[in-house]
């Protein structure tokens, strides 16, 4: 995943999205007032108004378009969003903005019969168990076995940018935004029981083939895209595609990502 700085100077058409929820339809409604009404696909740069799910769909929505996103937390955590302030403030806001690039995961999944489907990944690529049986899985790195039989609930491949979201809860590990690593995290592993994970290259290919998928099937999703009754997946860093996402100065993501190591809470 990359990491850049920029500046960016001057916009003269901002686009607007709402989560929906009253607070971010009423935000809307007054920055468009000052801004105007300008098309997602015609701006210069889209302001979300929402919480962080808003933000991985304006994300899959405006990825390989080069139009920068800054996000206005009208949610819960907010971890992917700026805060909220003065509407007039807006402009001043986001000429001074810094810039993160990042690069999503691609995953090409073939399922039960033989169909391949293919979905990127912000956050993470996630395997579960369907049923009340745990998973059983296989773990290849470039093409060579490194777990030849895993048991568990799953197993999941973050990126830097993901690695504080469902892969922190599993235990796994903080990635800074500009390292060039990707976390395989197992979700609860029963055997072998001593095995909690790996720090791969964000180069790496990571292949998962499910053994016994009638009896032990198994799902997986691309942030929330998701395909049942898979027999692998395999999935890399996508260096082809990229997304630009906007902070305010000393509140980057890198900052985010790093203060969260040292989070108490």
């Amino acid at each position: 995943m990359g990491f850049i700085l920029e500046k960016q100077n001057k916009f003269e058409k901002i686009g607007f999205l709402s989560s929906g929820t009253k607070q971010a339809n009423k935000a809307k409604q007054e920055f468009q007032k000052l801004y105007g009404k300008i098309a997602i696909e015609n701006a210069d740069v889209v302001v979300a108004l929402g919480g962080d799910g808003l933000m991985l769909q304006t994300l899959h929505r405006m990825m390989n378009t080069d139009i920068p996103i800054y996000g206005v937390n009208y949610g819960t955590l907010g971890f992917l969003m700026n805060a909220e302030g003065r509407f007039e403030d807006l402009l001043h806001k986001l000429q001074n903005a810094e810039t993160t690039i990042i690069h999503p995961l691609l995953m090409q999944v073939e399922d039960e019969n033989g169909e391949i489907h293919s979905a990127r990944a912000i956050n993470e690529v996630s395997l579960l168990r369907q049923s009340h049986q745990a998973a059983k899985l296989s773990v290849s790195i470039d093409n060579r076995v490194r777990l030849e039989e895993l048991v568990c609930d799953g197993i999941l491949v973050a990126t830097p940018a993901g690695s504080t979201a469902y892969n922190l809860s599993a235990h796994g590990p903080i990635l800074p935004i500009n390292a060039p690593m990707l976390a395989l995290t197992p979700i609860s592993p029963y055997r072998p029981r001593r095995w909690r994970g790996a720090l791969l290259p964000s180069s790496a290919k990571v292949e998962i083939n499910v053994i016994n998928l009638q009896k032990r099937p198994v799902n997986v999703a691309a942030d929330n895209f998701e395909i049942r009754n898979i027999r692998k997946v395999i999935i890399n860093e996508d260096k082809t595609s990229s997304m630009h996402m906007m902070f305010d100065p000393g509140h980057s993501l890198e900052e985010r990502i790093l203060n969260e190591q040292f989070y108490e809470g």
